[in-house]
Formats: C-alpha cells, sequence, structure tokens
C-alpha cells in the first residue's frame, strides 16, 4: 500500500553528510524526481514555442517576445503569488496551479496541432504559462526548508538546481527530435503530461498545518507587509542588486539562441537543442564542482568570476559559427550561469526568516525574471537595429562592468546571520477591550542614554527603526526631550493590535542582537520604558 510523504527524520541539528544526503528525506526525493520530469516538459516546450514563432513570425523582436511572455508576468504576479503562498496552504494551492499549467500546455499542443496556432496565439498562451509560473516559483521554492532541516538546506538547493539543469540538458535534445519528427504540437502535448508528477506527490505529501495562536493575515494585508518587509530588508537588497544586474545582461542568449542556431550553416531545431542541452549539461558540471569552488572562493569572488566566465562565452555566441565550438562555449555558459544563480538563491533564502519566506523569494524572483523579460526584449531591439553579434558582444561588456559597480552589495555575510524567532519581547498587559481588531497601535520606548554614547545610540537606534518597519510598522521616527537631553523616545506605529502581536513573533535573534547593544548604551540604573496606545473605538 502506498504510505504518505512525510518529512524525514533528519534532526534540525545534524550536519548534512554529503551533497546527495537531502534526497534521504522521501518528500524531498519525490518532489525532486517529479521536478526533473516535468522541467524536461517546461523546457521542451520553450525550445518548441521558440523554434514555433521562428516560423510563424521570425523577428528578433516577436522571437524573443516569447521569452519576454514567459517571464514578465513574474514581474507583476510574483509579490500577490508570494503572499498567497503564505497565508494560504502551499500544497493545495500547488496543486491547483499545475492543474492550470497543463491545461495551458495541452491546449496549445492541440491548437498547433489543428492549425490554429497564430504569432500572437502563441504569445498569449506563453503568457497564460507564464501567469502559472508566475504564482508557482514563490510557494514551490518556499517548502524546500519545510521538508529539509536547515543544515540540508544549501544541498538542496543545489540538488533543485541540478536537477533544472538536467532537464535542460535533457529536454531541448528531446524536443529537437520530437519537433523534426513529429512537429511542435506534440511536444507541447508532452508538457501537459509531464505535470501528472509533481499532482501526484504533492497529493500524497502530508503537509503539517503551521502552528501559531494569532489569525491568518489577510491578502492585502499580507501583501503590504511583504512589500513593506522587502523595501526596509538590507540582507535582501544585496542578492536584489547582484541578481540584477546579472541577469539584465545574461538575458541576451536566452533570447538570440534561437536565431543564433537558425543561422547556423545546416542549422535547425536539432542545432537549437543541441546549443540548449550543452548549456544544461555545463550547469549540472558546475553543481557537481561548485562544492569545491565555494572551499576556493568566497561567495561575492565566485559570483564576479562566473560573470566573466559567462560575458566570454556570449563574445563566443557572437564571434563562433562552428555548432561543436558553440556547444563548449554553453557549457562553459551553463557552468557560470549555475555558480551565480545558486549563489544568489542560497543568499536570499537564508536572509529570509519563515514568515515571510514566499514573498521574499517572491520579489527574488520578480527582480530575477522581470530582468530576464525586460533585457530579452532590450537584446532584441538592439538585435533588430545592429546585429545579433552586436548585441551579444553589448551585453557582454555590460556584464562585466556591472560586476564593478555592484561590488560593494556583499552575500558572504548572510549565512552567519540567525534569523529564527528570539520572541524576547514581553507580552504587553492590556485591558478588555484592546482586540486584534483595533487600530491604528502606537508602540513608545523611552530611553535613558549615556551622554558619551549619544551617537553611537542614535546610530543602532536608527538600525533598529528599520527592523521595525520591516516587521510591519507604518511610520517610525526618535525624539529627543527638550528638558532632558539624555532622555529619548522611540515610537513606531503600525496598523492593528494583532499586527502588533504578529511584530513579537517576527522579531529575530539576529533582531536581538542590535537591541542588546542599545541596552548596553543606557544609563547603569535605567531600563527601555516600553508603553502602547490604541486608537478609540468609537
Amino acid at each position: 500500500m502506498d504510505q504518505p510523504l512525510t518529512r524525514g527524520d533528519a534532526g534540525e541539528t545534524k550536519v548534512a553528510a554529503s551533497a546527495w544526503s537531502p534526497l534521504k528525506i522521501p518528500v524531498f526525493r519525490a518532489l525532486w524526481l517529479a521536478a526533473i520530469a516535468s522541467n524536461i516538459g517546461t523546457w521542451m516546450q520553450d525550445l518548441g514555442a521558440g523554434w514555433l514563432m521562428t516560423s510563424l513570425s521570425p523577428t528578433p523582436v516577436m522571437v524573443a517576445l516569447v521569452q519576454t511572455a514567459t517571464t514578465l508576468p513574474i514581474l507583476f504576479l510574483a509579490l500577490p503569488a508570494g503572499a498567497l503562498a503564505d497565508i494560504v496552504d502551499r500544497r493545495q494551492f500547488l496543486l491547483g496551479v499545475q492543474f492550470w499549467l497543463a491545461m495551458v500546455a495541452a491546449s496549445l499542443g492541440v491548437l498547433t496541432i489543428t492549425g490554429l496556432t497564430t504569432a500572437w496565439i502563441l504569445v498569449a498562451l506563453t503568457f497564460a504559462m507564464g501567469v502559472g509560473i508566475a504564482m508557482m516559483m514563490p510557494a514551490w521554492s518556499s517548502i524546500t526548508p519545510e521538508i529539509v532541516p536547515r543544515s540540508e538546506l544549501q544541498g538542496a538547493i543545489a540538488l533543485n538546481s541540478m536537477g533544472m539543469n538536467v532537464a535542460r540538458a535533457i529536454g531541448p535534445a528531446i524536443a529537437g527530435i520530437i519537433v523534426s519528427t513529429a512537429g511542435t504540437g506534440a511536444v507541447f502535448l508532452l508538457n501537459a503530461v509531464s505535470f501528472l508528477g509533481v499532482m501526484t506527490v504533492l497529493y500524497r505529501w502530508q503537509r503539517p498545518a503551521p502552528a501559531s495562536t494569532l489569525p491568518v493575515e489577510r491578502f492585502l494585508a499580507a501583501l503590504r507587509t511583504g512589500f513593506r518587509f522587502a523595501w526596509h530588508h538590507d540582507l535582501l537588497h544585496a542578492a536584489l542588486i547582484r541578481g540584477m544586474a546579472f541577469f539584465l545582461f545574461a538575458s541576451a542568449p536566452w533570447a538570440l539562441l534561437p536565431l543564433v542556431a537558425r543561422n547556423l550553416v545546416g542549422g535547425g531545431p536539432q542545432s537549437f537543442g543541441i546549443l540548449v542541452a550543452a548549456i544544461g549539461l555545463g550547469a549540472v558540471l558546475g553543481a557537481l564542482v561548485l562544492p569545491r569552488l565555494r572551499q576556493r572562493l568566497a561567495k561575492d569572488s565566485l559570483v564576479a568570476v562566473a560573470t566573466i566566465l559567462y560575458a566570454g562565452a556570449m563574445l563566443a555566441l557572437a564571434m563562433l559559427t562552428n555548432l561543436l565550438a558553440l556547444s563548449a562555449a554553453m557549457m562553459v555558459s551553463g557552468l557560470a550561469w549555475i555558480s551565480v544563480l545558486s549563489s544568489l538563491q542560497v543568499a536570499a533564502q537564508l536572509s529570509l526568516p519563515n514568515w515571510v519566506r514566499s514573498r521574499g523569494l517572491a520579489v527574488f524572483m520578480a527582480t530575477f525574471m522581470g530582468s530576464m523579460a525586460l533585457g530579452s526584449l532590450l537584446w532584441g531591439s538592439v538585435a533588430q537595429h545592429t546585429s545579433i553579434a552586436v548585441a551579444l558582444m553589448v551585453a557582454a561588456a555590460g556584464a562585466v562592468l556591472a560586476v564593478g559597480l555592484t561590488w560593494k552589495f556583499k552575500l558572504g555575510s548572510i549565512e552567519e546571520i540567525d534569523l529564527s524567532p528570539s520572541m524576547h519581547w514581553p507580552e504587553p498587559v492590556v485591558h478588555e477591550g484592546v482586540t486584534h481588531d483595533r487600530g491604528p497601535v502606537m508602540v513608545t520606548i523611552t530611553y535613558r542614554v549615556e551622554r558619551a554614547h549619544r551617537d553611537e545610540f542614535l546610530s543602532l537606534i536608527r538600525q533598529v527603526g528599520r527592523q521595525r518597519k520591516r516587521d510591519g510598522a507604518f511610520a517610525w521616527g526618535v525624539m529627543e526631550d527638550t528638558q532632558h537631553p539624555d532622555h529619548f523616545v522611540e515610537y513606531f506605529m503600525v496598523e492593528s493590535w494583532l499586527e502588533h502581536l504578529r511584530q513579537h513573533q517576527r522579531v529575530t535573534n539576529a533582531d536581538r542582537l542590535v537591541q542588546d547593544r542599545v541596552q548596553r548604551l543606557l544609563m547603569s540604573d535605567s531600563q527601555p520604558e516600553v508603553a502602547h496606545y490604541v486608537a478609540p473605538d468609537n
């Protein structure tokens, strides 16, 4: 009899034995295998859609528009999708999204086989696939920390990246053969079937309900809180800025590769499949050597070196015409791609506490996919007005220049940050009339600061202010007493009493370290004095 899939027995403090150890956890292993099958179908679909467009409307802008239609929805829908994934059952949510993706792929397959697909129908249904992917990605990324312990998280992310790139190596090669023999419609129908495995695993997964004493956040409030968190969270900013600087330029090969393959002597869908498969093979090799590279290079240096390698591969794509040489260059680009993407994904995951993980990852994904979408349009337009080679060379130069411009945004310090809940704020004492929906709420904290530490206190309290805003405050400030220059009052406001109670659960051990440093600057006989105020209910 089939047994329900549950999280493995690995303890939270267990050290990962090897890069493969997350596969010992049954639900992770099942999802990983099902995702590989599904991603093979997705890469087949991407190749089929790109190649079909070269037949329906073979201009650089229209071919690049296929890539844009897939990725642009994430720019607009990732944060709403992340908010939903943080407040609903992620398992049921993912099941619904997988069903949507299967139906869209099946519809495109039927229309293509019957000869009804036009260039704009292809763009529209590709956009519908992009909507489904946008809704899926934050929830999908967020379930990894639910099914593996923190000690296995980096290994699990690396395995997910490897699985994606195994699919990238296999899918396009298979698609090239199928397109040549059975047409693009068959590729789309096979992609629809590939979603069934993931749906089966999700259906069998026994996801434990998250424990909380507070009601679930409402969607609009969750959306605002997620945006506020990302805006004020310095740790996430480094991953976002470095990602934007890379993906904007790195999108050029993905947008223009179908045309490069078509222009080769004897080029066709099989040549396109070989080049994309070479990227995937390089990424798989990259995933295998990444542990050793991380031991030799700091994370920031690894991203910089990989970006320069990727730029070199773009130059090769612009200048070479031999399929074998181009395949070697594409393998290098795949290795560089996985090195950058994996490093940025790990940094983003580790910079986020559990309560806002989906929303934070959604912002990272919106940056990633939005940069890819905008970059695809940009390089398609450059290629149309100049040439494909010029567009690739300009993108390569921009990627190298971006390394220097973003070097100050460091990724290396994120791994040492403890973002587990500290729960060190005492429960506030309230009268019976203060209900969850009362608001807005103002909290004041009075400090008596040693005069010699005034400047240091003001610097630290502004860090505390960013924490308050990140965790839900819509207003924050600090005021100095006009009569006593050593007295300061910090204040912040939140939308409701319930939202303030959520702040108690959101404060992390990293936040506590900053607040303890503030405490040490106070007069020896004083403690912060906290007061809570709520708007009258009539």
